[in-house]
């Protein structure tokens, strides 16, 4: 049970009534009951929650919560921001046993920090060091030489590469693999890909073709507050380490290229795709199914629209969309000339007869 003073606190914001209200749950304004903690956050959610039974409220700023026949609320002025709060201080998380689960191996000079949890079936490699407070659910491998900050979270089915070097409050979901070997093959002679890149388009004889692996001697570094989604995964360097800057969070199913240099407190959607060899800038937002292609710049601030393809160098704080992605406004006014362009064919093909018949008229048969 929690009180509704708990919630206020965890705001920042002052309670209106009892805040002494006990609640089990967080619940939809509609289907709140009365041991329940109603989320309506908007006007929108008025009507809703006098249909329900909620005694107290999460309500937007303003709201007469007195009429809607509350004992209790929290008037906020940004629910989505809320919405962070709320759900931080009502999430339990994983139940993990303290200390180190009896079937996890350890490897020689392995260092536990104090407080540290590491759930069974685990398999931390030589020489590892292991921040305090950290969290690993289960069936995790973390590699030889890895250093995992403070206060990490490691859900099941994780993967760590070895020497990868992680901050503190790092998250990574199921399955999340940090630090697997690059993409990246040579062919002994020089390959139809790289003449079509030279030529843009002829790829030359035609001819047998064989893989050589470049092997990735890198590793991964991470900043602090990272967080890094179910199935998504960070390949390290060749050489130099792939670079994941402070508080940079990306969504499950995410690939990351070796090489790549990304910046601070960048957000990155399901199905981004980055090629090797990029640098992206701070506070760069990449919605779902983004492309980027390898070895192109990315400034500061930029935004991508979904599903778009980027190519070539994108400057400071511009927003783009489409494939090739171009401006934004660009991108809309091409969609319109697109959707107009059947009326045009139509027209143009009446005004063709229109004009061909004024020949015939003036005696002009050809």
């Amino acid at each position: 049970m929690f009180t509704v003073l708990q919630i206020a606190e965890a705001l920042g914001r002052p309670v209106e009534g009892d805040g002494t209200l006990r609640f089990r749950r967080a619940a939809e304004p509609g289907a709140a009951g009365p041991d329940d903690l109603a989320l309506a956050m908007s006007p929108a959610y008025a009507d809703a929650l006098t249909r329900g039974k909620a005694r107290a409220a999460v309500l937007w700023e303003g709201a007469d919560w007195r009429a809607m026949g509350l004992d209790a609320a929290i008037l906020v002025p940004r629910a989505r921001l809320a919405m962070a709060g709320i759900t931080q201080a009502l999430d339990p998380g994983p139940t993990i046993e303290p200390g180190i689960h009896a079937t996890a191996i350890l490897g020689d000079g392995v260092e536990i920090g104090p407080d540290a949890a590491i759930g069974p079936f685990t398999v931390i490699g030589a020489g590892a060091r292991i921040g305090p407070r950290a969290r690993i659910v289960g069936q995790v491998t973390i590699g030889e030489g890895v250093q995992l900050g403070a206060d990490a979270l490691l859900m099941s089915g994780v993967r760590l590469g070895a020497r990868v070097r992680i901050g503190d409050r790092f998250t990574a979901q199921p399955n999340a693999v940090v630090g697997g070997d690059g993409f990246s093959f040579v062919t002994p002679e020089e390959s139809a890909v790289e003449r079509v890149r030279k030529t843009l388009g002829d790829p030359g004889e035609i001819r047998e073709q064989s893989y050589v692996r470049i092997h990735s001697l890198g590793a991964v570094q991470i900043g602090d507050d990272v967080e890094v989604g179910a199935c998504s995964t960070i390949d390290r360097g060749t050489v130099a380490d792939t670079v994941i800057g402070r508080g940079t969070k990306i969504d499950n199913l995410v690939m990351v290229g070796h090489n790549n240099r990304v910046g601070e407190n960048c957000l990155f959607c399901s199905q981004v795709g980055i090629a090797g060899g990029t640098v992206i800038g701070n506070r760069v937002v990449l919605a779902g199914k983004v492309g980027v292609n390898d070895n192109i710049t990315i400034g500061n601030d930029v935004v991508a629209g979904g599903g778009s393809n980027l190519y070539t160098r994108v400057g400071d704080g511009e927003v783009v969309l489409g494939s090739p992605a171009v401006k934004m406004e660009t991108n809309m006014a091409m969609y319109r000339a697109l959707r107009r362009l059947p009326r045009a064919l139509e027209q143009l093909g009446a005004l063709r007869k229109s004009v061909a018949g004024l020949r015939r008229d003036a005696g002009h048969d050809d």
